[in-house]
């Protein structure tokens, strides 16, 4: 009986730790400056002990910074031990080795006091749209290349600004009100979170956190090892290509269960890539444990306790452990596809339990303007920078259908068009589901999306990309079908690479078509109403194409071009 009030006591305070570290993330939406964190929630926020381990995330935010940031403040008390902090200093780096992966991404750590003693850290992140350098976009084959990369140090002493600091990334960056103004944001999103603590500390009229998180990390690693220790023991493998730049990629994993430990390796992937679409491992971490997380013990609380559990490393030198100096500005190009790989380990250990292949990796185009030297430029042309967010189909999971334009694992939420459109001369002629694009089966996978952009006036543009699944598509699972692959182009023009920079030029349009999540299961299998669903909305391509009698070329291959548009006229036709 003793104990009752304890864990009753344990448990208010946990939830009042959800609430705090919630209202911090939408503190850090409503002040950002930069839209990708305003309108799509590319950001993390937590709560953490004085021992630099994480208690409680926000639920708004992405798996690569949350549980990147989760490892990173550690490296924060190690350079600056808290016994040498004071009320009114805010750390900050954005060095890919130390926070998240890339120099877009700045995280900021604040300690909170009581009575001059330090009772827990507020830790945020957010993705900066520019750091100078080349600007976001793999092309460079040297971090140095990327940006500026500012180490772990001060950004307020003692509630003082450094101006210092602030200088040199204004002159340094292409847009200084917004990179100014979203590191003021991330310290007033975690001076939030320090207010609500305080006032839960007195409430609850304890000391600090370290008792009552003592329990919350230990009763979360108690919850995740009965998890793990559920699961049979063995080893499972399992590899996936994805593009890469100018070569593709492998990427291998085994997954080990042993007891109540989980281990994930990725020794076999391919090697370090000249160009920056390379991992730091502590994104490769953040990533791979997700993926695992995705499956087992997906409700208990994600913190320093449960993340503990799942042990992952790979070589160093190979693309998902890059070391200093490579190049990593698009690291997310192949970080967000290891959870498939996870995936597909587990599918082995608990049959019919994951999800097949999606298109994993956000299609996060930036967009700038071409200057006044560009081939074609007219004097109307302006200077801008976007970063809207699309997003490829899911794949189909066991017993549904995958999600449409979904940003699994990123959980990055498409940015509006309207906005896009406010914030640069751009302007989106068309965007709708892609049909057909999701792959068959008993359960198809998620559709993609078609977008088609041009400049407001006609003038050239430029477009920075890293995007996958153009060459390997996702695939089905369980005799389901693979996703359609991704496309760029111009229309009525030439074929563009999934990544690197190209010009846009004066006129032209430009069309993004996102891939499809894998199918699951034997498509001869799906419910007919299902079918009829799909081919009433016109996004069942392919059934439209048996319909309708579409004929084969040459290769026996179908023509998706002529599947689309039979699609279509089918989705106008009157079924009463």
């Amino acid at each position: 009986m003793t104990e009752a009030p304890d864990a009753i006591r344990t448990q208010l305070i946990w939830n009042r730790l959800l609430a705090i570290v919630e209202e911090q993330a939408q503190t850090l939406m409503r002040t950002a400056f930069s839209t990708v964190v305003r309108e799509a929630g590319d950001l993390s926020a937590g709560v953490f002990n004085t021992q630099g381990e994480m208690l409680a995330q926000a639920v708004t935010g992405t798996p690569g910074h949350v549980n990147a940031m989760a490892a990173s403040v550690g490296k924060f008390l190690n350079r600056h031990p808290l016994a040498t902090l004071e009320p009114g200093d805010v750390l900050l780096t954005n060095d890919p080795w130390d926070g998240t992966g890339h120099l877009n991404d700045f995280t900021v750590v604040t300690p909170v006091f009581r009575s001059g003693r330090p009772v827990g850290l507020f830790a945020s992140t957010s993705h900066i749209a520019d750091v100078g350098g080349r600007g976001f976009g793999p092309d460079a084959s040297q971090v140095f290349e990327e940006g500026l990369n500012i180490p772990i140090g001060f950004l307020f002493r003692a509630g003082e600004p450094n101006q210092t600091l602030l200088s040199i990334l204004a002159a340094n960056v292409r847009d200084p009100v917004v990179a100014q103004g979203d590191l003021y944001s991330l310290a007033a999103c975690n001076d939030a979170g320090g207010r609500e603590l305080l006032n839960t500390l007195d409430d609850f009229e304890i000391p600090d956190l370290d008792s009552a998180g003592r329990a919350i990390l230990e009763t979360s690693e108690r919850a995740m090892r009965r998890e793990i220790a559920a699961l049979p023991n063995g080893q499972h493998h399992y590899q996936m290509r994805v593009d890469g730049y100018d070569a593709p990629v492998d990427l291998r994993a085994s997954l080990t269960i042993a007891g109540k430990a989980m281990r994930i390796d990725f020794a076999g992937t391919s090697g370090l890539s000249p160009f920056g679409i390379n991992v730091p491992l502590p994104y490769t971490q953040a990533y791979a444990s997700f993926g695992a997380r995705c499956i087992v013990g997906n409700d208990i609380p994600n913190n320093a306790g449960s993340l503990g559990c799942i042990d992952v490393t790979a070589p160093p030198g190979c693309i998902l452990n890059a070391l200093p100096p490579a190049a990593v500005s698009a690291r997310h190009a192949i970080g967000q596809m290891l959870p498939d790989v996870v995936l597909g380990c587990l599918e082995q250990a608990l049959p019919g339990q994951t999800p097949a292949e999606g298109a994993s990796c956000i299609w996060n185009p930036v967009f700038l303007g071409a200057g006044q030297g560009a081939q074609g430029a007219n004097t109307s042309g302006e200077d801008f920078v976007i970063n809207p967010i699309f997003n490829g189909g899911a794949g189909a999971r066991p017993t549904k259908d995958g999600l449409s334009t979904t940003a699994f694992p990123s959980g990055v939420r498409t940015t509006p068009t309207e906005v896009n459109e406010a914030t640069s001369p751009l302007v989106i002629w068309r965007k709708e589901y892609r049909p057909g694009s999701g792959g068959r089966g008993k359960f198809r996978g998620g559709h993609g999306q078609v977008i088609e952009i041009a400049h407001r006036e006609g003038a050239p543009f430029h477009i920075s990309k890293m995007f996958d699944r153009i060459r390997f598509p996702a695939r089905g699972r369980a005799g389901g079908e693979p996703g359609q692959p991704g496309r760029v182009y111009l229309k009525d023009g030439p074929e563009l690479p999934g990544k690197g920079k190209d010009l846009v030029p004066a006129g032209a349009v430009l069309v993004l078509e996102t891939p499809g999540g894998g199918g699951m299961g034997d498509a001869s299998e799906r419910d007919p109403g299902a079918v009829e669903k799909d081919r009433e909305a016109g996004l069942d391509a392919l059934q439209a194409a048996i319909t309708l009698g579409v004929e084969s070329g040459e290769s026996g291959e179908l023509d998706m071009e002529a599947i689309k548009k039979k699609a279509m006229l089918l989705a106008r036709i009157d079924t009463s």
